[in-house]
């Protein structure tokens, strides 16, 4: 399956973005245009796609420096879809939510899907592709949304925009779990992080090679598109042992990453 003629792009290196710096997080105080401005004249360039995991303030201002500054990206614009269920499964402290808490998520979510669909008519020469969640649907997540309900976003968004539709997941649900969904997405987007699997460095590209070509041979006429990807430099100790987290390491692994992509 060509990926490239699936979504009508030209082959260009991607990588996801956000532009929040110390002291700033969504839903509080948000990176202005100059910052933005900042980031995107040091990417530029050098990246040629951006993902981006929200439809609010931040994801505004990247669309509106990219057009003013006429800066060459294209962007994966996303919504990210908050709980709608509690998932007791959530091995951190997360994931547990009053019933008034579940409402008003379903609410935001209607919310943001209906943005993200406003950005993609507002800005239809740069968003290429549309998402409409990140990890809502992995065993371990702490903002779990069912399968179905991700099914109707991907469905209201591909009635409301042209561009392709997506759902940015960890590799292993689409394997057992996520088949309705696969069928309606026009591309199926994985993560892969074999640091977070226990694999040392010498093993990470062939981890990740094995993570989506188990992807790719389950769903043999649908286009699979790697969304994230990377080795921490960092370790508490808490399922990364320290020893195999440093910036060597992550310099090895997006090395072979990107030869390999190319």
């Amino acid at each position: 399956m060509n990926i490239f003629r699936t979504l009508g792009i030209e082959p260009g290196r991607a990588i996801c973005y956000s532009g929040f710096r110390h002291g700033q997080y969504p839903g509080g105080s948000y990176p202005n245009y100059d910052e933005i401005k900042e980031d995107l004249s040091l990417l530029n360039n050098h990246w040629k796609y951006l993902r981006l995991f929200d439809c609010d303030q931040h994801a505004e201002t990247v669309l509106e420096v990219i057009t003013q500054e006429k800066l060459d990206f294209k962007v994966m614009a996303s919504a990210y879809i908050e709980a709608e269920m509690n998932n007791f499964n959530c091995p951190w402290n997360g994931g547990i939510y009053s019933d008034e808490q579940l409402e008003k998520n379903l609410l935001n979510n209607s919310k943001k899907i209906s943005k993200l669909i406003d950005f993609a008519n507002r800005y239809p020469s740069i968003i290429f592709s549309l998402s409409v969640g990140n990890e809502a649907c992995v065993d371990w997540t702490d903002h779990f949304v069912p399968e179905s309900k991700v099914l109707e976003y991907v469905k209201l968004v591909k009635f409301g925009a042209n561009q392709p539709v997506t759902f940015c997941e960890n590799y292993a649900p689409w394997l057992y779990k996520l088949e309705k969904l696969a069928n309606e997405v026009d591309f199926i987007s994985i993560h892969t992080y074999p640091v977070w699997e226990s694999k040392h460095i010498n093993e990470s590209l062939d981890y990740t090679k094995e993570n989506y070509y188990s992807v790719v041979n389950k769903y043999p006429n649908k286009a699979v598109v790697i969304t994230e990807a990377g080795w921490t430099t960092n370790s508490n100790g808490n399922a990364i042992h320290p020893n195999n987290v440093n910036e060597e390491n992550q310099k090895i692994y997006h090395e072979k990453l990107m030869g390999w992509a190319e």
